[in-house]
């Protein structure tokens, strides 16, 4: 009997990459038929990588206090967030997040306030500003994916040349939602960027038990849309990919699956030990590969950066974090009536009673309580 193939070769698949880590690039002159970013644009992308990267410290050791809530750091992955989030439009674009996406979020106008003080247990943290095209954090894994591809498919209808970008992990890769999601978007050509961001790690799940395909782009293949594996630690070669899959996608020519290939080189979040699971001598070779150090040598190279200017971008990004995280922990918590709010745009008659018993409730137990 003849060996059939889908695909003729196992080999593993080389991501797309710009950039070494000594900030030279991969081709003297690549010819990949896109402007490289500009270096106004890079700086701009590097401050967020910064602001980010200086955030999840403050908010770790703020966690080992007690004073801030068990998050995901984004520690190791910023150029994949980053450079993809460069790509869209804050004014047309929406974003369907996970929970390590800080800086998209940031970029795309989510207050930094309202994410450290929706990590301090206050809930009007949630809530999203009325100019912020973006969904509420998704802690269920892939569960935002299904409603990134009703936003883009919505757009599509209304006739906006708008697209929607969700965000999601190898590990979410396996949900059912992910492949519903894919079929439908691709049947749909539905403007949808799916960026899975693969950085080997499913919590304590290493890729290579989790999944016997050699690549999690060529999953698009079955669905009839494009698929593009790329160098998740280069800001460069992130945002040229996601650049051309919102050309495509505006265009009308469907979703793309971009796998970002970079590492987690902090826990799944601050309640995780990785020491238990890690190899050390493969995390000390993925923090050689700095995303942030990466583009830094490349401004470097280009006569764009030093020491100097690294040293007042910390400094300045240390000092808005700490102003943010104040500004948080000052906010009063709503109290527990707030679990009323936003439930119905027009609450019905039961809703309106059962708020009425639940103060009369409260001021019952205060009473009690000698508060």
């Amino acid at each position: 009997m003849s060996d059939y193939r889908f695909i003729p070769s196992k080999q593993p698949v080389a991501p797309f990459s710009l950039l070494n880590q000594d900030g030279t690039l991969t081709l003297a002159s690549p010819d990949t038929g896109h402007e490289l970013m500009d270096f106004a644009t890079i700086k701009a992308a590097l401050r967020f990588m910064v602001l980010t990267r200086v955030f999840d410290e403050k908010a770790t050791a703020m966690q080992r206090q007690g004073r801030f809530g068990t998050f995901s750091s984004v520690r190791g992955q910023e150029a994949a967030v980053v450079g993809s989030s460069f790509a869209l439009d804050p004014a047309r674009d929406w974003i369907a997040p996970q929970y390590r996406e800080l800086p998209a979020l940031l970029r795309h106008g989510y207050p930094l306030k309202h994410f450290a003080m929706y990590f301090m247990g206050n809930p009007r943290g949630g809530a999203i500003p009325n100019n912020v095209n973006m969904l509420p954090l998704q802690i269920s894994l892939a569960a935002q994916v299904p409603q990134a591809v009703g936003i883009g498919w919505g757009l599509k209808l209304q006739g906006s040349d708008g697209v929607a970008i969700t965000y999601f992990g190898d590990g979410a890769s396996s949900e059912g939602d992910i492949h519903e999601s894919l079929n439908l978007a691709g049947i749909m050509k539905a403007p949808v960027i799916f960026f899975l961001q693969n950085n080997g790690w499913a919590i304590s799940t290493p890729r290579e038990i989790q999944t016997a395909a050699r690549s999690l782009a060529e999953r698009a293949l079955g669905y009839g849309i494009h698929g593009v594996t790329v160098d998740g630690n280069d800001l460069l070669a992130v945002n040229q990919v996601t650049t051309q899959a919102v050309a495509r996608a505006r265009a009308g020519e469907g979703p793309t699956l971009i796998e970002a290939i970079t590492y987690r080189t902090g826990p799944h979040n601050t309640a995780d030990d990785p020491t238990r699971y890690v190899d050390e001598a493969k995390l000390a070779e993925w923090i050689t590969r700095d995303p942030i150090e990466r583009i830094e040598n490349y401004l470097k190279l280009q006569g764009q950066w030093d020491e100097a200017a690294a040293a007042v971008l910390r400094e300045e990004c240390a000092v808005e974090v700490d102003a943010a995280m104040e500004q948080a922990r000052a906010e009063a918590a709503p109290g527990s009536e707030a679990l009323f709010d936003f439930v119905f745009a027009e609450p019905p008659s039961r809703m309106i009673a059962q708020r009425s018993q639940w103060a009369e409730r409260s001021q019952w137990t205060s009473r009690e309580a000698g508060v």
